[in-house]
């Protein structure tokens, strides 16, 4: 009865008055230690049993005594308690069998657990249920599974109980193994067991944890005896996925039901994660409200979790004003505030929180440092981050998986990818984490072919990749032209299901169309189940690049129709396409009607569109108009963009002033300085292309060569302009001399104007025949099988003279060629580009 009570104190007086005690005594006071938390009494109980008395323990004793050795996780003594069993022959009794089972799952010694399991001469329901629950909390979903299926074919024939099913059913979510998973809910329903509300709830669990939700839904409707619980599995099941609007419904139909449940610190846990956009700010006030009211907020965890529903609303102030309502502060809401100033924008904040935590005497831990290394990124505070790295490697904190992953994103986006592959290189176990990190690194920062070199490393150690790792993967792919092997990763996707992941379908799509097939690109969007916001916003964005105005515009307008969500992405897609396609009254429109109509208010990238697509239709002054009417200052990217239209519509004196205002504003980058020389050369200055040469010279800037590559069977072949140095370069000057004279004898008339340098004619054409695009195609015509489409990438613009060349060499040769420059795909067919020849 004190046991029960939980007065163990009381439950010794009594023992401590009895004269005569028996095992019955003793086991009793060993158990009520156990029941009562209190193991290492519960141990010492047994230690004086074994050592004052004659007694004997038995199989009531040991399964309390290995209790007590399994959730103190004292290991040898547990091993002692194991061989004392053996000795006293009762290693074959189930109850004692049943608490070793457990105790060698609490240890992580599985294979233990399943020796002795094994060796019970007797099972019953309970051993094979704690079989399965071992398996379950250390994570292998599978081998429970597998155990649970060979009670089921068991010749004992016992049936599942309430334990079995709350403990299988979620290995079925963790795996993701929806079949099994509905197998084992018409099991319950035949079993009535579904009718058990911890049955009901788990099922709901898994059903939602698999990505169905209607299952979940409709069996939570019809569930007559519901609990907190049932109301938080499926409010976290709308919550997760964005849904304000249907988790505020289920959150007022909680309170309003009166089936006797109560909204509860998980309740609102589960609730938070819905917000993440400013627009539903007032909405998180109003649970704010509702919480402090009912005294959730005592709760850290709750805190925490609105410091960072706050931030992904876009206020930072509501967020550390929660933070100081916070009474005693611990290092996971410093972790919480930190980690908000620095992700959601206002990282020197995050310092000055930082060094007010160490004033107080907290230490860092790895969330601390990692969200420091973010805010350093944020900033470009390099040398920070290295101090950072400095302070890891004192503490020996580099071996921790967390730590690794944030350190190499910080290199990698601080433009130090060497840094961040030392790294890894000396990092012994890695993570998949860690490998995914190297791969997005490597596609986020421009260097593709090391992305695909980790990846095949990574397949050749076992180890399997997640979509984070596919999608950077396809951004390689797309990076490089590369459609071969995008095609072998789309084929990957579709075997590990993940295709239907809004992040890598929409991988996909930029994939094939930046790969030059637009036609695959549309006809994997055609065959999505399901099109989001950001499928759409793709699509358009692959017409964008062809050149097709017309039909991503037909794409907009179905959106609209459909009632979809258009953002700032959708609009410098729609923008780009109506630039490269020539269609500047329709994108005026668009540009004009996105913040009265759509409540957009457009940024500097969407300026930029509209003044590109004004300068490159010949309206240069209409552009020069709308960057003084800016509501913001114009960038480099903005002014160069007119400069080069100057030169493409020969209207020097009016380049030659902007030009002047570009070196002024960005005066260290070489692009702008070989902007202005080229735009002085068309114009026959040459004493002033050998000024800003000069210029560029001191200040140790040098142009990027031209480059081009195209895959043939597989792999990837460079050219640099000029390029004499390969093996082949004599077979290929001789097909592109061959293929020089047969498009001469129908037009082609070498176009000396696009060679900005004062030489004589002779020397312009050999540049000419240099050009890397025409080494490039030469190539792909020697190995590549007659009437195989040729696609070709461009580091830069594609010159005059090469676009001329190359649609006559479609003809002749009977030759679709693709080549994607560094604006636009021109798509050459029987001697006519796709662009119409407006890029």
């Amino acid at each position: 009865m004190y046991s029960m009570c939980e007065s163990p104190l009381d439950s010794r007086l009594v023992f401590d008055e009895m004269k005569m005690k028996n095992l019955f005594l003793w086991n009793a006071l060993i158990s009520c230690y156990t029941k009562n938390e209190l193991y290492d009494d519960s141990v010492l109980m047994f230690c004086e049993l074994l050592s004052s008395t004659d007694l004997k323990p038995d199989n009531f004793t040991f399964p309390c005594v290995i209790k007590c050795c399994a959730l103190s996780l004292r290991i040898g003594l547990g091993e002692t308690i194991h061989g004392l069993v053996v000795k006293l022959g009762l290693v074959f009794d189930v109850f004692v069998g049943n608490a070793l089972i457990m105790m060698y799952g609490k240890y992580e010694l599985l294979g233990c657990a399943g020796k002795v399991f094994e060796s019970m001469p007797e099972r019953n329901l309970v051993s094979w249920n704690s079989l399965i629950r071992v398996y379950s909390e250390n994570g292998f979903y599978k081998e429970s599974i597998v155990v649970f299926v060979k009670m089921l074919e068991d010749e004992c024939c016992l049936l599942p109980d309430v334990a079995s099913m709350v403990t299988v059913l979620p290995c079925c979510a963790g795996e993701g193994d929806v079949e099994m998973g509905m197998m084992l809910h018409g099991l319950a329903v035949k079993l009535g067991l579904i009718d058990e509300v911890t049955v009901n709830n788990a099922v709901i669990d898994m059903y939602v944890k698999c990505e169905l939700a209607y299952a979940a839904q409709s069996l939570f409707e019809k569930n007559k005896n519901k609990n907190t619980v049932s109301w938080n599995c499926i409010i976290w099941n709308f919550s997760r996925h964005g849904d304000v609007l249907k988790t505020f419904y289920l959150l007022r139909r909680m309170q309003m039901e009166g089936d006797g449940t109560k909204v509860n610190q998980v309740t609102i846990l589960n609730v938070l994660p819905a917000f993440s956009h400013k627009s539903q700010l007032i909405s998180l006030k109003e649970l704010h409200d509702y919480s402090l009211r009912h005294g959730f907020l005592h709760d850290e965890l709750v805190a925490n979790a609105f410091i960072v529903a706050y931030a992904k609303c876009g206020s930072l102030s509501s967020a550390e004003f929660v933070f100081r309502k916070i009474d005693t502060k611990t290092l996971n809401s410093w972790n919480a505030v930190i980690d908000c100033n620095a992700q959601h924008g206002d990282p020197r904040r995050a310092f000055d929180l930082y060094l007010e935590m160490r004033s107080l005497g907290l230490h860092p831990d790895r969330f601390n440092l990692s969200s420091l290394l973010l805010a350093c990124t944020e900033l470009g505070l390099l040398q920070y981050g290295e101090e950072i790295h400095g302070f890891v490697l004192r503490k020996s904190l580099e071996t921790d998986p967390f730590l690794l992953v944030s350190l190499i994103s910080f290199y990698f986006r601080c433009d130090k990818p060497r840094f961040a592959r030392a790294l890894f290189d000396g990092t012994v176990n890695r993570s998949p984490v860690c490998w995914n990190a190297m791969i997005s690194g490597y596609a986020q920062t421009g260097c593709p072919e090391q992305a695909l070199e980790i990846f095949r490393h990574m397949l050749e150690r076992g180890i399997h990749s997640n979509k984070i790792a596919i999608t950077s993967l396809l951004g390689a792919c797309s990076q490089l032209s590369c459609l071969r092997l995008g095609k072998e990763i789309h084929c990957f996707t579709l075997k590990a299901n993940l295709q239907e992941d809004m992040f890598v379908s929409c991988s996909i799509l930029d994939m094939y169309a930046k790969c030059g097939c637009i036609e695959l690109s549309q006809r994997f969007f055609d065959n999505l189940t399901e099109k989001t916001s950001a499928s759409w916003t793709a699509m358009i964005s692959g017409y964008a690049v062809h050149g097709r105005g017309i039909e991503a515009l037909l794409l907009f307008e179905q959106m609209q129709m459909l009632g979809l969500e258009l953002d700032r992405f959708t609009f410098i897609s729609i923008l780009m396409a109506c630039n490269h396609a020539g269609l500047v009254e329709e994108g005026l429109e668009y540009f004009y009607h996105m913040h009265s109509l759509y409540g957009i208010k457009p940024r500097l990238e969407h300026y930029s569109c509209v003044v590109d697509m004004l300068a490159r239709a010949g309206r240069l002054y209409d552009a020069l108009e709308l960057i003084k009417n800016m509501p913001m200052e114009a960038d480099a990217r903005i002014w160069s963009s007119l400069v080069s239209s100057c030169k493409t519509h020969d209207d020097m004196d009016f380049g030659g002033r902007i030009a002047e205002k570009l070196l002024q504003l960005d005066p260290n980058r070489v692009e702008n300085y070989v902007l202005v020389s080229n735009l002085l050369a068309r114009s026959g200055k040459w004493d002033d292309v050998r000024r800003v040469r000069a210029e560029m010279r001191e200040k140790g800037l040098q142009k990027d060569a031209g480059c081009s590559w195209i895959e043939v069977g597989g792999k990837i072949y460079n050219f640099v302009v000029g390029d004499h140095m390969l093996s082949k370069s004599d077979e290929i000057r001789k097909m592109w001399t061959g293929l020089e004279e047969k498009i001469r004898k129908i037009g082609y008339i070498p176009d000396t104007s696009s060679v900005l340098h004062d030489l004589a004619e002779e020397e312009k054409l050999h540049i000419l025949r240099g050009h890397s695009e025409k080494l490039a195609i030469s190539f792909g015509l020697l190995k590549s099988a007659e009437g195989m489409t040729m696609r070709v990438c461009k580091n830069l613009r594609i010159c005059n003279d090469c676009h001329n060349a190359i649609k006559l060499v479609s003809k002749v040769t009977n030759r679709n060629i693709v080549v994607r420059d560094n604006k636009r795909f021109h798509h050459f067919k029987n001697g006519s580009c796709s662009c119409g020849d407006y890029w």
